[in-house]
């Protein structure tokens, strides 16, 4: 009675309670196939509560991963043509081992008289001609072992591309799948099933609701007794019951002056300049966002 009656205020600060609003958007274009989303509903992180439709893009991560199996099937070993090499090289081989055998004989033909040089000429000629093929038939075994490894790293090199591109569809695939980010209360619901979605339209409006801060404003004769985690009480109008009053602790306090918005009440109100804080309060379900409260920074003996 006394407070009323000299017309001061019997409280320090006051304000509206505010919360951490996230609207949560659709990640991906598509018909909205299932949606569990109302208003008032609790969620966790991590509930799924949609899922849009990404047919379409399945469809092309099926494509990529086909892509990615045919590869295979591109390359070659080069094992039957080495061997047919091989084989060449083999009858070449015997035919140079036979044609030495004839010369060693044809040589002795020579020394007896009993054959002309002109022959053992011949002799040396044919085996220089088979020297030299079995040499060509060596590089070209060996250019051809090469070229089927280029071939093959060329084909196998179209892999990791092809494995990046169905990373990047798998990733769109898992952002068709609507997850709620933040626990809290779902305080407006945008879409409906059946909806055609686009990427960054807001599907739903979550703000967690078990604490919430009321954002006050003091005089700056005031900002000196107050400071950050200092402990406060806060009241709220119960009707015909007077106030309900919460436990409360300064949590923020604005580092610059503005001017007083005009439906903030204070204790002084000749100042123009005010600063604000926030307190945050433990709600018991009865706080609501945009709520008016008080603050009262000492006990109500020491205030008188």
């Amino acid at each position: 009675m006394l407070a009323a009656c000299s017309g001061k205020d019997d409280f320090d600060a006051s304000g509206n309670f505010e919360a951490d609003e996230v609207i949560v958007s659709a990640q991906q274009n598509g018909v909205l196939l299932a949606y569990r989303v109302r208003e008032g509903d609790r969620l966790n992180i991590g509930d799924t509560v949609g899922r849009l439709d990404v047919r379409v893009i399945e469809l092309q991560k099926e494509q990529a991963e086909a892509s990615i199996a045919s590869l295979g099937r591109k390359t070659s070993s080069g094992a039957d043509q080495a061997e047919l090499v091989r084989r060449q090289i083999a009858v070449l081989e015997a035919q140079l081992r036979h044609q030495e055998k004839e010369r060693g004989r044809l040589e002795n033909l020579v020394k007896a008289d009993a054959a002309t040089r002109k022959q053992l000429d011949d002799m040396d000629a044919g085996i220089d001609q088979l020297n030299r093929q079995i040499a060509v038939t060596r590089q070209q075994l060996t250019l051809n072992t090469y070229n089927t490894g280029l071939q093959n790293r060329s084909i196998l090199s179209e892999r990791l591309p092809l494995e990046k591109m169905v990373g990047q569809l798998q990733e769109q695939i898992n952002k068709g799948q609507i997850v709620n980010p933040v626990a809290g209360t779902v305080l407006v619901n945008y879409a409906m099933r059946g909806e055609m979605q686009i990427i960054g339209r807001p599907l739903y409006k979550i703000a967690g609701l078990d604490t919430l801060d009321l954002r006050a404003y003091v005089t700056g004769t005031q900002l000196s007794d107050v400071q950050l985690r200092q402990q406060v009480t806060v009241r709220v109008d119960s009707g015909k019951n007077g106030y309900r009053s919460y436990p409360g602790t300064i949590v923020w306090i604005s580092g610059k002056s503005e001017f007083s918005p005009k439906n903030i009440q204070t204790k002084d109100e000749r100042a123009n300049l005010v600063y604000a804080l926030k307190v945050r309060v433990k709600n018991d379900g009865y706080l609501k966002i945009g709520m008016y409260g008080e603050v009262i920074f000492l006990p109500r003996l020491l205030r008188q």
